[in-house]
């Protein structure tokens, strides 16, 4: 009975620690040779609502995407350009259809996974993705996963 209860004690206290920092997303960077065309990509496509950096007042633009999860831009020089589309901010919306139209009013490309022009991806698990590049080539997904 003794190595019924340690065991139980062993394997419950593993499953408490495994989540116990209570993380939440907070942000997500992207380093950007043209701060000012990249923002208004995910201002004016993605209509993301810019917010103020809290202490510098050049070479960032921050968004917010829900809440208190964000996007924060870093303006440099010299940006090492490799564009794996493995490497990728998500967004999830429930409008997918809405926002697919309006890339499409505004001739933006927009790709599935294999890498087909115009055309959506349609999960295992039932959620359709597309995926777009900002003006610097790095990697959009946009699901419809319910979260």
């Amino acid at each position: 009975m003794k190595k019924i209860i340690a065991l139980f004690i062993l394997i419950t206290g593993t499953f408490a620690s495994a989540q116990s920092f209570d993380f939440q997303y907070d942000h997500y960077s992207v380093i950007v040779k043209d701060l000012d065309k990249v923002g208004a990509f995910y201002k004016d496509v993605l209509n993301l609502k810019e917010i103020p950096h809290p202490s510098a007042p050049t070479g960032f633009k921050w968004f917010v995407i829900q809440a208190n999860s964000q996007l924060h831009l870093i303006g440099k020089d010299s940006v090492a350009m490799k564009h794996s589309k493995s490497v990728h901010l998500c967004l999830a919306t429930q409008k997918l259809d809405e926002l697919i139209a309006s890339l499409e009013e505004k001739n933006i490309t927009y790709y599935d996974w294999p890498g087909k022009e115009n055309t959506v991806t349609l999960r295992a698990d039932g959620v359709r993705q597309i995926y777009l590049k900002d003006p610097e080539n790095n990697w959009v997904e946009i699901n419809n996963a319910k979260h």
